[in-house]
């Protein structure tokens, strides 16, 4: 049980520093966003305007379908790293699926990602660490 809790309060640590880490993140960029945005022509600070605004009113399912995303790239570059031989499959038999990820465990998901990458990188670095990934915005 002590193991657990343990566990649960490293991934819940990593969190909070991620979820911190992103936010000072979020405010720089705003800031270097405000110090371009005069130097644009009229029509392109628009156009910059209208892009922030849609990224800030991301939803749920958006978040769900990035973090799906961001997880069957991680499967697929784990499966690709098995170099596994390209030999043809029998007749009838399918390869490999990736799991799908339902709303309700896209948040899990991203919690499993952040431990994953946590525990990839202590075990190079041989100490803790926290990984970045950048999540990319249509404009």
């Amino acid at each position: 049980m002590q193991r657990h809790y343990v566990m649960y309060y490293e991934m819940s640590y990593g969190l909070n520093i991620e979820m911190h880490k992103q936010a000072e993140i979020v405010k720089r960029l705003n800031g270097i966003c405000a110090q371009v945005l005069p130097y644009l022509s009229q029509e392109h600070q628009q156009q910059v305007l209208g892009a922030i605004e849609r990224a800030k009113q991301v939803t749920a399912p958006e978040l769900n379908s990035i973090i799906r995303q961001q997880l069957q790239a991680h499967q697929l570059s784990q499966l690709q790293a098995l170099a596994l031989p390209l030999t043809p499959l029998p007749v009838g038999l399918q390869p490999p699926s990736l799991p799908a990820v339902s709303a309700g465990t896209g948040l899990l998901s991203l919690s499993a990602l952040g431990s994953q990458a946590h525990l990839s990188k202590e075990d190079k670095n041989g100490h803790d660490g926290d990984d970045h990934q950048e999540d990319s915005a249509e404009p």
